[in-house]
């Protein structure tokens, strides 16, 4: 059963493909995504990578995870299921209301 990996700490200059050639010296990689900022188009430092064999991602958790990389320090872990709350679809926005809400006094009878 495939395993994916939650890779950070990587050079902004690192694209999918260097990713995939690090984690294939490891074993089979069936996928591996570097997360690029929206408005720039550049590497926001992380990924992830989908290795088919379990056994070939423990290995690469155990060597890569704290190594050295161009002057910084990856982070590698397997990576955690995404959870849906409230439904299908929900994605709680950032950044909060109008200038009043969420105060009793001033909201009492505004419904």
């Amino acid at each position: 059963m495939a395993k994916t990996l939650f890779v950070a700490g990587l050079p902004g200059d690192f694209d999918d493909v260097d990713l995939r050639e690090m984690f294939e010296l490891y074993g089979e990689v069936s996928s591996a995504k570097i997360i690029l900022d929206r408005q720039t188009g550049k590497s926001r430092g992380f990924g992830f990578v989908d290795m088919i064999e379990d056994n070939d991602a423990l290995i690469a958790i155990e060597t890569l995870n704290g190594a050295g990389l161009k002057g910084k320090k990856m982070s590698v872990k397997e990576a955690e299921a995404q959870q849906k709350t409230q439904g299908s679809g929900f994605r709680p926005r950032p950044g909060g209301g109008g200038f009043n809400r969420g105060r009793p006094d001033r909201d009492r009878n505004r419904y």
